[in-house]
């Protein structure tokens, strides 16, 4: 009925939304009971709109987990053959990653409302493009944790992570990580913020600050201290999360689209492949090292202890220059890289990375393995008495 109205524009005025009337009825008022061409037009451009977010949720629907599970064997459901996305503004945004270049922030329609799409400012400047890449990023890795944590990001990499019993001791600790990277960057918390916490980050410069929820003191005292610090406020829980999304991301004359990294150690993947079994310390520390590795820029090393980011490496186009700068950025800050772990997102596809955290006091060592060279990375463990564990798993992140 919608369409058929719409279609009929010339001499049928269809209204979709309780926005709408307010204005339509001011119009009929000031003009005897008509509406002119334009308003007309203009309604049917957005009933059109929406019959369209309609269908498009249809299609989202029988696309989705639920629906999947009705087709019959051997249907391909998980990416369709044409791709509809429609999205609303959400803000526009003073410019891009550059001040030359103009930027806006969407949120796609039918999909869930999480992440960023979830978050409310509540103090500071308004957000940025940069802002929200490097928002996104701190929130994926915080998401991780279930017990208190608190995460640095700085242009999209953890330059600090840690846990502890309370998100203050968390906060102090990813502080500590790198005090000198977390100037100008972004802190998450995943529990409410409190004075304790205010006062580990007294004195730091931060672009964005994120959690859960705010005692009011806290927000009060923020508000008062960090003046140009947006503090947003957004759930950090990742058990409210579907098990499957959809990462896109734009490329040269297309898109690319994606199912989100989610997935966490499989332990039944897990192998020991050096001389040597891990400690039980040592697994904590491997097992919470690799979820910050799943998170850093490709080539990525960590050095981490069970519980606090040591040192990264990130981006580099060789690992083993990944491995000596997630070293001297520990070094760097006074951290002890001696009895740490290391963290690789791929394999060592030579000794020479292995090597460079083995003498500087990493005992084991987590990565997927898959290396025609593993037997010599191995046989490197072993000569350096670390314990080996592959997780069959690779996280490049581009």
């Amino acid at each position: 009925m919608i369409r058929a109205a719409a279609k009929n524009w010339e001499s049928v005025a269809v209204l979709v939304d309780a926005s709408q009337y307010g204005p339509v009825l001011d119009e009929l008022k000031r003009s005897d009971g008509k509406l002119s061409d334009e308003t007309r037009y203009r309604l049917a451009r957005e009933a059109f709109r929406r019959t369209a977010q309609y269908d498009a949720a249809i299609a989202a629907y029988l696309r989705s987990p639920e629906a999947a599970r009705r087709e019959p064997a051997g249907a391909e459901t998980a990416f369709p053959s044409v791709l509809k996305l429609e999205a609303e503004l959400v803000q526009s945004l003073r410019y891009g990653e550059n001040p030359h270049q103009s930027a806006a922030f969407y949120r796609l329609i039918g999909a869930p409302r999480l992440g960023v799409a979830a978050a409310r400012q509540l103090h500071g400047p308004e957000l940025s493009y940069n802002n929200l890449l490097d928002f996104s990023a701190a929130l994926g890795l915080l998401l991780e944790f279930e017990e208190p944590s608190a995460v640095v990001i700085k242009h999209t990499n953890p330059c600090g992570a840690a846990s502890a019993a309370t998100v203050a001791e968390a906060a102090r600790k990813a502080k500590a990580s790198d005090p000198v990277s977390i100037y100008g960057g972004i802190v998450g918390v995943n529990r409410p913020l409190d004075m304790d916490v205010v006062k580990e980050l007294s004195g730091v410069l931060l672009e964005i600050l994120f959690a859960p929820a705010y005692l009011p003191d806290a927000l009060e005292e923020l508000k008062r201290t960090k003046k140009r610090c947006r503090i947003l406020e957004v759930p950090c829980d990742r058990s409210a999360w579907p098990a499957r999304l959809e990462d896109y991301r734009s490329v040269l004359g297309g898109l690319l689209v994606q199912e989100s990294d989610l997935a966490d150690l499989d332990e039944g993947m897990l192998r020991v492949v050096s001389k040597r079994q891990p400690s039980a310390a040592e697994w904590e520390a491997l097992r919470f090292a690799w979820k910050i590795a799943k998170h850093v820029k490709s080539n990525a090393i960590v050095l981490a202890t069970r519980d606090q980011l040591i040192g990264t490496g990130a981006g580099q186009m060789s690992r083993v220059d990944s491995a000596k700068i997630a070293v001297m950025r520990a070094r760097a800050v006074g951290l002890e890289t001696k009895g740490t772990i290391c963290a690789s997102d791929a394999f060592f596809p030579f000794r020479d990375g292995l090597d460079v955290v083995a003498e500087a006091g990493a005992t084991a060592v987590i990565h997927p393995g898959g290396s025609v060279r593993d037997e010599e990375v191995i046989q490197a463990a072993d000569e350096h008495g670390m314990a080996m564990v592959l997780t069959g798993m690779r996280h490049f992140r581009h």
